[in-house]
């Protein structure tokens, strides 16, 4: 394996997690959110919620790293 399909894997990788991570973030996700009152407090994130926020950063890290290797590393 060459060092861009090893990029390219990362990056794709890297992406699909990173959305699919997005998409179980439950935060606002009430119907009375869509209309401008969601009636929730600010609370702070416990547990899993907070496990999987921190992994979506994680996994946006990875993703801009790898696209600026990619960019900058000669082909």
């Amino acid at each position: 394996m060459t060092i861009d399909s090893i990029l390219q894997t990362v990056t794709i990788g890297s992406a699909v997690l990173m959305v699919i991570s997005i998409l179980l973030q439950q935060r606002g996700a009430s119907l009375g959110a869509g209309f401008g009152s969601s009636g929730e407090l600010y609370t702070t994130r416990r547990g899993l919620d907070k496990n999987l926020f921190e992994a979506t950063i994680v996994l946006a890290v990875v993703f801009v790293l790898s696209i600026l290797a990619g960019l900058l590393l000669p082909s």
